[in-house]
């Protein structure tokens, strides 16, 4: 990254710290959850693009070989399937950047994170 932490304020400012083909992910990953969640705000918490929906809904973040999202949702068994694939630790997914990115499965994981913390 080019910017340091202490200078990322804004989703904006992170994006533009990565190359090329990251930043193109990472705007569409912030695409997808705003379409999946277009009455969130953005922020940037524990140095990560976030989305706010009543609490910290998804972070995001960049990494050299992968893309991280967080927290990973439970409670969906079929979702849960299909994302032990991309399992790290207990509430991490990482998605390979040298793979196609999931886009559809983020979108579904930001619903149902939605649900939850509607719940709440």
């Amino acid at each position: 990254m080019i910017l340091t932490k202490s200078k990322i304020n804004t989703i904006d400012d992170y994006i533009s710290g990565f190359p090329t083909e990251t930043q193109k992910i990472l705007e569409q990953i912030r695409a997808t959850v705003k379409k999946a969640a277009p009455d969130s705000v953005e922020a940037i918490k524990y140095s990560m693009p976030t989305f706010i929906l009543k609490g910290n809904l998804i972070h995001f973040a960049a990494y050299k070989n992968h893309i991280g999202l967080y927290p990973a949702p439970t409670g969906d068994e079929t979702l849960t399937k299909e994302l032990s694939v991309y399992k790290a630790e207990k509430s991490t997914l990482r998605f390979p950047i040298n793979k196609p990115i999931p886009y559809d499965l983020i979108y579904r994981i930001v619903k149902l994170r939605i649900s939850q913390q509607l719940e709440k």
